[in-house]
């Protein structure tokens, strides 16, 4: 299984109608891709204050690697990459098996 945690620090310039509309076309990839198996998404709740001005953070899980370049690949995703770019100030991404200790 691959977790594919992405995490998102708006930029100022970003209106909130902006980010809900990001917010909003995010959540609506798990129905428009089979390869994600589960997606979880939430804001930074953490008191240790070291979120280093991430906000918003999203868990994706896919059988393999070759799902999850599917899902990077897909018109739907590459769409959103383009409609979310501009309104970030940093994105965070990180991927890892935890099938392997």
């Amino acid at each position: 299984m691959i977790e594919h945690i992405v995490l998102f620090r708006f930029a100022g310039h970003a209106s909130s109608a902006d980010t809900d509309a990001a917010l909003a076309a995010f959540a609506a990839l798990p129905a428009t891709i089979a390869e994600v198996c589960d997606f979880r998404a939430g804001t930074d709740i953490s008191p240790e204050n070291l979120a280093q001005g991430y906000t918003h953070g999203w868990v994706l899980r896919f059988d393999d690697a070759a799902a999850l370049r599917r899902y990077l690949d897909h018109p739907a995703h590459l769409a959103f990459v383009a409609q979310v770019q501009p309104l970030l100030a940093q994105a965070l991404v990180f991927d890892f098996d935890s099938g392997q200790a």
